[in-house]
């Protein structure tokens, strides 16, 4: 179903980022945000104090940040704000997985998605690194929105306090307590082509003054940019998945375009060198099950010669279709041989279990809505003979 109707705190929370000539303060470092302090004649400590009100508070209204001075407040207020992307849409499946399509102050879109575990207790938000994908990958729906810009570490983090907004969960309450518990760097784009912009807003929702959310609960999803695996590791410690989904360069190559860049062998000699992999902390394999391309014994025989000697454990994720999609999902008989063949090797191997599929939440199914929408405005402008040079391109 849609969710036209936001609460009042939300309402106030998702102000569009279009902040004029004042300086949004979401996404700033520690850093940055004592910089701006000191440009009008402020001290450190009110950095921190901002700090605790943005990140721990959730608070977006100078005017109810009440250990801050009302003089302060009011000059807080003439030079900066607090804002959120923009709730264009807010669904939520029949499965309760919930999806929001972000506006940023440029008009561009990102979703977001929140995907609750099985007792429905607790979650992972996917977000988004990038406005559309460069990598087109064949299996994914993201991947047939070409690239139009990376997101900034406001809208980034933005899209995790949207979240929170949304679930009331402000000021942080402890671990135990939390619904948004985990964030899975999976959404649009690929994370390690945007790495600046995310690394700054992992690191704020990592710091234990704010968001609070440990590395231990943040996961970072790559097809394989092997460069900047390494350092991802150096500077983050977060979880490390990989989208893998082939076991030869030749299907690779076919399915995900980045293999020939970047093949087999130095994917798996960078994942042996992740910092901070171990058997406590494995890296993830995710594989998508495609019929008659990925899916054989053998397949999964040589799955396990290639991670061989590599702190892994394996996600088997059936195909979700989405229109004008070339391949079909594995059968269900052969995703269960699948998964026994690589349990039997010791290997955890379950198989996920699709989650939004029905408000295209799923994984792969990603794409701004705003996007369908003007393809589609195109798609009949061609038909009717009336595009120019304006349209062939949406924007």
């Amino acid at each position: 179903m849609q969710k036209d109707c936001l609460s009042p705190r939300q309402s106030l929370c998702v102000a569009i980022m279009d902040t004029g000539t004042l300086k949004n303060l979401i996404g700033l470092s520690r850093e940055q945000l004592a910089a701006e302090m000191a440009m009008i004649g402020e001290k450190p400590f009110r950095a921190k104090q901002l700090w605790h009100w943005l990140y721990n508070r959730g608070e977006t209204d100078f005017a109810k940040m009440t250990s801050i001075s009302k003089v302060m407040q009011a000059r807080l207020a003439e030079h900066y704000v607090v804002a959120r992307p923009e709730v264009e849409r807010d669904l939520i499946s029949v499965d309760t997985t919930r999806k929001w399509l972000l506006k940023f102050a440029d008009g561009n879109e990102a979703e977001t998605v929140y995907i609750p575990d099985e007792d429905e207790v607790r979650g992972a938000v996917c977000i988004s690194s990038q406005v559309g994908c460069t990598l087109t990958c064949k299996f994914c729906h993201t991947g047939t929105q070409l690239l139009v810009r990376n997101l900034t570490p406001a809208e980034i983090v933005g899209q995790f306090m949207v979240a929170r907004d949304a679930y009331g969960e402000w000021p942080t309450p402890d671990d135990q307590a939390r619904k948004l518990s985990n964030i899975v760097m999976m959404g649009m784009g690929e994370p390690l082509y945007n790495f600046d912009n995310v690394a700054t807003a992992l690191k704020i929702v990592m710091d234990g003054e704010g968001i609070a959310l440990s590395k231990r609960r943040i996961t970072l999803s790559t097809s394989g940019v092997v460069p900047m695996m390494k350092r991802c590791g150096e500077e983050l410690g977060v979880n490390l998945a990989i989208s893998l989904h082939a076991v030869t360069d030749d299907v690779r190559d076919r399915i995900m375009p980045i293999n020939k860049k970047y093949p087999l062998k130095e994917l798996m000699k960078a994942c042996a060198e992740y910092p901070g992999a171990s058997n406590a902390r494995r890296i993830t394999f995710e594989y998508i099950m495609l019929k008659g391309v990925n899916d054989s014994a053998a397949d999964a025989r040589q799955l396990l010669r290639l991670i061989k000697g590599l702190p892994a454990k394996f996600n088997l994720i059936p195909f979700n279709p989405w229109p004008g999609s070339e391949f079909e999902c594995s059968d269900m008989k052969h995703v269960k041989a699948f998964s026994d063949i690589l349990q039997d090797a010791g290997y955890s191997a379950p198989i996920r279990k699709s989650r939004g599929a029905d408000i295209l939440a799923a994984c792969g199914q990603l794409r701004s809505e705003s996007q369908r929408q003007k393809c589609s405005r195109l798609a009949e402008r061609l038909k009717a003979g009336i595009a120019d040079e304006h349209h062939v391109f949406p924007s």
